[in-house]
């Protein structure tokens, strides 16, 4: 898509795994937790020359107390399909917005981490401009939650995975945060889709904060920060 306004990101609360510390986490939330995804978008839009053409707000949406339709395991293409349609549905039926033009609307389904130590893959859909998220309600999880929150936002302005799904090793040279870094291993910062900093050829962590994360050239590409081959 082509900024040429604020874009308005507006975050829903899920009680993704009905518990009392969830429920109690998500009481505990302002729009201020998520303002460090404000200031990733724009601090990497002033790296890449767009900052009057690249802000995002968001906004609180509240907690909503249904669950959104489960994505496939391993679907086919038509069962995702299907899925994205149902999502959509739901998002349409269950989240309002506020003011004109597009926006993005990203749910945040929550788990106790004592009783969730993995959580599903989350997904970010460009079409309907929707993110469903999955975090942990923890403050110790906070900062690395918005690095997860960023990459399924991205996802909504069409930003694609740059990891192996296999390994999760992120992908030489777009996945890396910066390719030409000499010795390439290990890298300083994330590549925010490849979702992980390579530290060597098997080895990768997921950056601790969006202190820790660049969008990489590749992604500045999809999100239309550069022109494709800039």
């Amino acid at each position: 898509m082509e900024w040429k306004y604020t874009l308005p990101v507006n975050i829903y609360l899920i009680n993704g795994d009905t518990s009392a510390v969830s429920a109690d986490y998500l009481r505990s939330l302002t729009a201020d937790d998520f303002k460090p995804v404000e200031t990733f978008m724009r601090d990497e839009a002033n790296r890449y020359g767009r900052s009057g053409h690249a802000s995002i707000e968001i906004r609180l949406g509240g907690v909503i107390d249904t669950q959104p339709p489960q994505p496939p395991h391993n679907g086919s293409a038509l069962e995702v399909v299907a899925w994205s349609l149902k999502m959509r549905w739901w998002a349409y039926r269950n989240a309002d917005t506020t003011g004109p033009g597009p926006q993005v609307k990203m749910f945040l389904l929550y788990f106790d981490p004592a009783q969730n130590r993995r959580l599903a893959h989350s997904t970010g859909l460009q079409k309907g401009l929707i993110g469903r998220v999955n975090v942990f309600a923890s403050r110790d999880m906070a900062k690395q939650n918005n690095v997860v929150i960023a990459h399924e936002f991205l996802h909504t302005l069409g930003a694609t995975d740059k990891y192996d799904p296999a390994t999760n090793q992120p992908f030489f040279p777009d996945g890396y945060a910066e390719p030409d870094l000499w010795p390439t291993l290990p890298q300083r910062y994330g590549e925010i889709m490849a979702g992980r900093t390579p530290l060597t050829q098997t080895e990768a962590v997921t950056p601790a904060s969006l202190d820790d994360a660049l969008i990489g050239s590749k992604t500045a590409q999809e999100i239309n920060w550069l022109a494709t081959g800039g």
